[in-house]
Order: structure tokens, then sequence, then C-alpha cells
């Protein structure tokens, strides 16, 4: 059986009309997808999300031309608006079917009232308080589209490794990685300023050249593999932008909010580097960080790597607003720490409905806005943040127009900021739609060929909507740095709902012993290996190469892939890899009093979560212990000092105090490393409220560094 991956159509019934009786007839609705569906299924709902029909087993017949027909029965509507969920499963078992199995899409059905008592519809009249400026009078919505493309090194330490599994993987993904981008965007040009962002890998662009000189991938890249990328992305829209812009990214795929800073600065120069020479074009200033995983503490690398902007997953904006409307447990999350709620309230809070939305959004917020970052020193950090909507993304990635019912969805944030009045023309809402380009509905064909096809024909004819770079948007409306926000820490919900605290990442934290942890004990020791070398013995060949296996360890997909050994033990093999490199020179630097390198200090984290607040327990929220503990990595080659947690009370303007940080020792590793760092943790006072900390920590040679300034509720 040819499993599908896609659903590709959808023909929902024609000419939908009541009878005289006032109900629908038996009426016949069209599936086709990309190969077979195991199980298939229809829901007809009402204008909330509600069933009122389910029907699949017999109700749903396969066609002597492959396609799916299920018939709904008379006798059941009236007159009205309803929304068909399209859906089918890639396996017929459905007990052991995951999320992932299920691919659905949604599709509008009017049925009109019977021809005799038919009248003529009213005009929609829309009323705003502004209108664009144009002469238009009405509201628009912009949005933009950004992919994301990446493959990691399977193996960190040797990234000449290269098995079956390999050929597989990147055989597969052929399409969304030669031709598919350029299908896209040779079709925006129907379009003033549309074009899409998106994000390409250093591991992954290197091994495509790899496959392409050695055949490699069943020969999948043979010849010039980029030519049709390298043209679309010369590609420019009206406002002189490209309509395929490389964003901003980390060389290796890294988890940015969890590495130092000079890393993600050089992890954002290389990638910069290798995108000018392999594609004859700059990358863009706009950052898609990796896995969507942003905290404003990364704002001052950025802004040194001359990023000025950044992408980040909406609902962290949303939450850190006052007042925001916890779903539950069926959010995903824990409810937010009241540190991160430094935001006005927001009154527009709405539920989408023909798509998964676990909470309610904001379409207020749904546009750029500078985000804010105070060190420890008072200085404040700004940087244009560029909200990518977490829920309608997470729909656009089961295959685009049609999968997502762009004009109904998009429509409903349109309508909710109209009935807000918080349409403002000086800057009209904008998001992205963000997903992976190469996995799923979103890295088909069709969702860059005859979806994206739909997609332009629908804009051409709604002035409600505007497809548009980021760029394009931000030379018309840019945000006014008067006005900047907060946002709460966090990635992109296919990370686990990609909480503040970045779990996915930290999987068994509360453990005796983690394999997460463990790999940023070992990591945390080796970037202070490699700093101290870089800092005393600038262009040395050795340093570099031991460089470039620290940055390649930062790879996120070795923690996200947690459980298993052979993605347990990367950041073991490449720290041992490169303290081999290192070692002689390592000792003579310190022995001979060059250290000029303070301590590496890990991003400290909580736990629990929320102090005195809310915490998981058995599939459930349970009370929180009132007693926080701050826990943190440190290493230096040349031995710890001194450590100390310093703490602000009222939000960081009260009485400052130091609290004891106590040394834990080397973090019990059983991988084997060459190096790994100490835990250290502290006791954190007891319902205070809103504070801020950080930690100092002074070497055996006297230098010292900082962490950034955190916040956290002691409640």
């Amino acid at each position: 059986m040819n499993v599908f991956t896609a659903i590709t159509r959808v023909d929902p019934p024609k000419n939908l009309c009541a009878a005289e009786d006032g109900f629908l007839p038996d009426a016949t609705l069209a599936i086709t997808a990309d190969g077979d569906i195991p199980f298939p299924q229809v829901i007809v709902q009402d204008n909330h999300g509600n069933q009122l029909l389910l029907l699949n087993g017999d109700a749903i017949a396969r066609t002597p031309d492959g396609r799916y027909e299920a018939t709904i029965p008379g006798g059941k509507f009236r007159a009205g608006h309803y929304t068909l969920q399209v859906e089918g499963c890639r396996t017929a078992d459905l007990a052991s079917a995951r999320p992932e199995d299920w691919i659905k899409v949604f599709v509008s059905m009017e049925v009109q009232p019977p021809a005799q008592t038919r009248t003529r519809p009213t005009p929609v009249r829309v009323s705003v308080g502004a209108g664009l400026g144009d002469g238009s009078g009405r509201p628009k919505l912009y949005f933009g589209i950004h992919k994301h493309m990446h493959q990691p090194y399977y193996r960190a330490a040797d990234t000449g490794f290269w098995d079956g599994g390999n050929d597989e993987i990147f055989s597969t993904r052929a399409g969304a990685y030669r031709h598919f981008i350029h299908m896209a965007v040779s079709q925006y040009e129907q379009l003033p300023y549309a074009g899409l962002s998106m994000s390409w890998s250093g591991s992954l662009i290197e091994q495509l050249d790899r496959a392409s000189r050695e055949g490699l991938a069943h020969g999948a890249y043979a010849g010039d593999w980029k030519a049709e990328l390298r043209q679309a992305a010369h590609m420019k829209t009206s406002g002189g932008h490209a309509r395929a812009a490389f964003s901003a990214f980390g060389y290796f795929h890294p988890l940015m909010a969890l590495i130092p800073p000079r890393n993600i600065t050089a992890q954002i120069l290389r990638h910069r580097a290798l995108i000018q020479e392999e594609f004859g074009v700059s990358a863009s200033r706009i950052l898609f960080p990796p896995e969507t995983a942003f905290h404003v503490r990364m704002i001052p690398a950025l802004l040194e790597a001359g990023i000025d902007g950044v992408i980040y997953d909406s609902i962290h904006r949303y939450r850190a607003c006052q007042g925001y409307p916890y779903a539950g447990k069926e959010e995903g999350m824990l409810p937010p720490n009241q540190a991160e709620q430094e935001n006005p309230p927001v009154d527009d809070w709405l539920q989408l409905h023909n798509v998964w939305a676990g909470s309610k959004i904001a379409p207020s917020l749904l546009r750029p806005e500078y985000i804010k970052y105070t060190d420890i020193d008072g200085k404040e950090f700004k940087i244009i943040g560029v909200p990518a909507e977490r829920y309608i993304g997470n729909e656009d990635a089961r295959g685009g127009y049609g999968a997502l019912v762009y004009p109904d969805v998009l429509g409903q944030v349109l309508d909710s900021i109209e009935r807000s009045g918080s349409f403002d023309p000086a800057h009209p809402p904008f998001f992205l739609l963000h997903s992976d380009g190469d996995n799923y509905g979103g890295g088909t064909d069709s969702y860059y060929g005859s979806n994206t096809g739909a997609m332009v024909e629908w804009l051409k004819g709604d002035p409600r909507f505007e497809f548009t770079s980021i760029r394009d948007y931000l030379d018309r409306f840019p945000p006014d740095p008067a006005n900047a926000v907060h946002v709460e820490p966090g990635s992109w919900s296919g990370a686990d709902n990609g909480d503040p605290q970045f779990i996915k990442w930290f999987s068994g934290y509360n453990n005796p012993y983690s394999s997460d942890l463990n790999s940023w004990a070992v990591l945390t020791a080796l970037q202070n290996a490699v700093h101290t070398m870089l800092d005393a013995t600038p262009g040395d060949g050795g340093v570099e190469a031991a460089e470039r296996l620290m940055l390649t360890a930062e790879t996120s997909c070795y923690w996200y892939w947690t459980g298993q050994q052979i993605w347990d033990s990367q950041v073991t093999e490449a720290a041992n890899a490169a303290m081999a490199i290192l070692r002689n020179g390592l000792d003579a630097v310190v022995g001979n009093g060059r250290d000029t390198t303070g301590p590496t200090i890990f991003a400290p984290w909580v736990t629990p979560e929320n102090p005195g607040g809310k915490a998981w327990g058995n599939n459930c929220i349970i009370d929180a212990a009132k007693q926080g503990v701050v826990h943190t990595f440190i290493y230096d080659v040349s031995g710890i000092q001194s450590a100390r947690l310093f703490l602000r009370e009222d939000a960081g303007k009260g009485a400052e105090r130091e609290i004891p940080l106590h040394d834990r020792g080397p973090y019990p590793s059983q991988t084997g490393p060459a190096v790994v760092a100490n835990l250290f943790e502290a006791e954190l006072p007891e319902g205070i409220g809103d504070v801020r900390y950080w930690i100092e920590a002074v070497d055996g040679k006297g230098n010292a560094s900082r962490s950034a300034l955190e916040r956290v509720y002691l409640g």
C-alpha cells in the first residue's frame, strides 16, 4: 500500500440548495489524496466547531479512479454555513495512531435556502476607526510564509558518516531541497510584494553539496542541485526585496536560547558567509531561530551579529500579557510565570475554529513590534519581533492552501480586529505561517505547486488580504521603537508545545540522571575550553577545528531525539574529539598563566517552574512547592574560585541580596566525557514576588563572568 502523505484535493458538493422541505438532499463529497488512505473520515461542523455528523467506514467509498466519495445524507442540514473537516489516518489501527498520523483539511459548505424563499443578500458594511490611507476605507490583513529546511550531522564527531539511512532521508526530500521553492516563488510574481523567507542550516547545505559531488542519496542531487534555488533567491518583489529570502540562521541549528552569546554570534556569522558563497546573495538580517526558540537574553548577541529582527512564536507574546486566559493543561504548557506578564492586558481574545487551537489568540497583537531586554547594569536592548502565528502556521504545515482554509481562518482574525476596533493603518496586522519545508504536507509538491497557485488566485480577487515578504511589510509599516514589549521565552508547538522552560531539551531534568542535562554539562565544559584557546591562540588551525566540533555539538537535534544512545552520546563524542585536539595546548596556556577567559555559565533554570504557583502532576496541573531552586552548570579550565547568585526584589527595582550558590560537584555523566561541568544550586526565598537574578563566577586566575539577567515570580 502506498500510504498517503497529503490530501491534495477536496471537491465539495455542488449547487447546494435546500429542498422545498427546507433541508439539504443527499450530497456527495469527493476526496483526492497522494496515496491510499487507510482510514478516511469526514466531520460536518457548525459555525462554532460543534460536530453535527460523522462519516467513516462504509459511509466513504473508493471510486475506480482512486478517489474517495462520502455521501452526506439528506434531511439533516438546513440553509446555512457549515465546515467539512476532511481527514485521514495513515494507519487503520487507530489505537496505535499518533497525532502526526492524522492529516486533515477543512472545506466550507454553504447551503442556500429553497429557491422560492431566497432573498437578495444584504451588502456587508465594513466599519472601522481608520482605513489604510489608500482610499479603500477597509482594513487589510498581511501575512507571510516561512519554510524551514534542516538536516543534522548524524555523527557529530564524524561528519563524513553516511549510510543507507542517510540515502533514504536525503533522496526522499530532493523535491523540497531542489525544486519546490522555485515552483512556489515563480507563481508569486502575480502579486507585487509576495515573498517567503526560508531557513537553511549549514549542515544541510554541506551534506547536499557532498551528495552532489559523490552521487549519494541515489543520485538525487546530481548536477547543480542549487540552480533553481539560486534563481528563486534572485527574484525580487515590487519593493526590491527577495521573493525567496534566506533568513539569518545558526549554522548547525543550535538552540540559541541555551548557548553562550559569543556562540550565537559565531553561528550566525558562519551561516551568513555560507549563504553568500553558495547562492551569491546576502542572508536577511531577520533571524529565524532554530525551533523558533527565543529568549530575550539573546537580543544583545543578535544585535552584535548585525540582526535587526527575530521571528518568534506568537503564543509567547499572548502569554506575556496581564490577564492572559490560560486554557489549562490542554494548552500543553503550565500557566505563565507572573514575572513574564509585564505587558498590559488586551480584550480581543479569540478562539479559532476550523483549525486545532489549544488556547485563545489575541489578533490585536499579531504585528511586528520592538522587543526589549534590560541587562544587569540597566542597559536596554531592542530588536524587531516578527510574530509567527502558532496555530495557523501549524495548520498550514498540513498542506498549505486547501488544507488550511485561508479565507475562513484568516478571516476570523480580520473580523476580530474589526470588532475590537484595534486596526491601526500605520501598523496593520501581519504574521507568518511557519513550518518545516521538507516534512509532512508542508513539504509536498502540492503545497508549493497547485495549492500555492490556488492561494495566488484567491488573493488576486480578495483585497482584504495581502501576502508579503517580511522586508516589504517592514518598509511600508515600520514598528515604533518607543513601544517595546516583553515576550515570554519558548519555541514553536512542534517541540512539546514549546514551553518557556524548553523542556523538550531538558528531558528528565527532575530525575537523578538526565541524558539531556548530561549533554549540557559536557557542552558547557567544552565551550569554556574552546573559548579559552580561541582567546589565547587566535588563528590556530587546530583550535579552529575544535571550534567547529563545539558548534556542531550545539545542534539541537542531539537533545530533541533524547532517549536513544546514538543521540545521547553525540555531544560527548564531539567534546572528546575536540579535547583530544586541544589538550596539549590547553595545558600550556593554563600552566603559563595565559588564561584570560572567565568561567562558562550555562543558562540557569528554576524548579519548580512556577514556585508557589502551578506544576505538572500525573497528566494534570497541581500546586507547586513554594521553595524554588536555581540550577546551573559552571566550568573553567583553571577551576572555579567562587560562584555567587545575586537577587533583586520588586521586578529588579528593589533591594539586592546575595544568595548562597552551592557546588554539587561534576555532573555524574554516564557517557565517558573528557570534561564535564559542575552543577551549582541555590535555594530562593519564598513568597517575595517578582524578582530578577544573575550569577557571577570567578576562576582560579581571577577571570570573572556574569550570566544574563533572569526573572522569576516567587509565590
